[in-house]
């Protein structure tokens, strides 16, 4: 059966429970051209209401955001075609020693608990991660695909 496209502005509070259940993104950050560069990332929400993304400090999307802040990721649920948002924020990147407690948390936010924490705490330090966490500056309304109401009443 056809459905309409939906797009729902929320507020903060809402943006974050939409987000706190998924955990599958797109990062955009912006290479040294300007141009765009995106990975699919697994994300969580930390308990300030940032999106943490771990990752590695040679990677391509923590040298951008070292040296442009400015992302963009967009969180989709696990269902391809349910509701999504993209989240326009400012990035820092935290390298370890720093990143170690906010990777505990980061990995909280995804799986619950770890079954021995000091296992993954030497895990994330002998790997050399890092964590990015973005601060939410706008968004967009949470959206799903569909048809556009004045077509649906077509069909």
């Amino acid at each position: 059966m056809p459905r309409a496209a939906t797009a729902d502005r929320v507020d903060r509070d809402a943006l974050l429970e939409f987000l706190r259940p998924r955990h599958k993104a797109v990062l955009l950050t912006r290479r040294r051209d300007g141009g765009a560069q995106m990975s699919p990332v697994s994300c969580g929400v930390d308990a300030e209401g940032r999106v943490v993304v771990s990752t590695y400090p040679q990677r391509a999307k923590t040298a951008n955001a070292r040296r442009a802040p400015q992302v963009s990721v967009c969180v989709l649920s696990d269902d391809f075609d349910g509701p999504w948002v993209q989240v326009d924020g400012e990035a820092e990147v935290l390298d370890l020693p720093e990143a170690l407690e906010p990777l505990v948390e980061y990995y909280r936010s995804i799986s619950g608990e770890h079954p021995d924490w000091d296992e993954y705490r030497a895990a994330m330090t002998r790997q050399g991660k890092s964590l990015l966490r973005i601060t939410p500056t706008s968004w967009g309304p949470i959206a799903t695909g569909g048809f556009p109401p004045e077509v649906l009443d077509k069909l």
